[in-house]
């Protein structure tokens, strides 16, 4: 029994390195490329440690106003989105564990619905324009604010604390706001961190809305400039009538776009350590006690 253990620890001990490993080394070999010389990067010289190690690309993200402003953008609509999607489907979600409430079974199946069918990229496009959305950074911040499938987390999450909690603070003369804000909500920070996440990463990696809804490029978010540079260095890298000038743009341009990878990535990056404990914790309890 006890060498079928170990046999079993082994072989878990290494997936878990093979896991590290194909995750990892992604993320290192795009660091050793934003580091490397123009050339070795264009050739796909660097396989893990970089070569010939320059930090021109970083240096030209610096100069370029574009990518400053659209790195500014993506910060302000990350923050202000995630902190009005928290407003809008954390409550959302409390409310629907009260069934005794009016016309709950009529939101439940209108917002269900909202999880299969969806009106299309015209309709929303009419509709933005209509509100005078258009161009404007509140689209980027409202739109999208609800997602039902995090409104069931949440309400999950709700439904699995002790009713005497409620019932408690109902006795002590609490309203409904009162008891979510003051009891419910400090008790839900596991639940907050793993929303804070979802939301942050979506807004981060929202491209589409912007190059739909935004025509302004002060307004616009980074990964609409990353893109750019992507096509950019792709068409670049094709021109073979322009001579060595093209070829030599183009590794620089290649240079440029894993310097902005990593440096598109750092924010998340960063905040992911501090919200990665909150999943078991809010996920989970919430999903196996519902």
């Amino acid at each position: 029994m006890r060498k079928r253990i170990q046999v079993f620890d082994i072989v878990v001990t290494l997936l878990g390195i093979l896991l590290l490993l194909s995750v990892a080394y992604p993320l290192l070999l795009v660091l050793s490329c934003s580091v490397s010389d123009p050339q070795l990067v264009a050739t796909g010289q660097i396989t893990l440690l970089p070569k010939g190690v320059t930090f021109d690309g970083y240096r030209q993200i610096l100069k370029n106003n574009d990518i400053i402003v659209g790195f500014a953008n993506s910060i302000l609509y990350m923050v202000l989105g995630t902190l009005f999607d928290l407003a809008v489907t954390v409550p959302a979600g409390y409310v629907l564990t009260k069934r005794d409430i009016p016309g709950y079974r009529f939101f439940m199946v209108f917002f269900m619905i909202t999880m299969y069918f969806s009106g299309g990229i015209v309709p929303s496009f009419l509709l933005v324009n209509s509100l005078g959305l258009y161009n404007s950074r509140l689209v980027l911040i409202i739109l999208g604010a609800f997602s039902m499938y995090n409104c069931i987390v949440c309400r999950t999450f709700f439904a699995s604390m002790p009713k005497e909690l409620e019932e408690s603070a109902q006795m002590d003369g609490c309203s409904v706001v009162r008891t979510f804000v003051s009891i419910i909500l400090p008790l839900s920070k596991a639940l907050l961190g793993v929303m804070v996440l979802f939301f942050a990463v979506w807004h981060w990696n929202s491209y589409f809305d912007a190059m739909i809804y935004l025509k302004d490029d002060s307004k616009q978010v980074l990964q609409v400039f990353l893109r750019r540079i992507l096509v950019l260095a792709q068409q670049l890298s094709t021109v073979e009538e322009a001579g060595e000038y093209a070829r030599q743009m183009a590794d620089y341009e290649a240079l440029m776009r894993y310097a902005v990878i990593v440096v598109s990535s750092l924010p998340l990056l960063i905040v992911y350590p501090f919200l990665q404990k909150y999943f078991d914790k809010g996920v989970l309890i919430g999903s196996v006690k519902g």
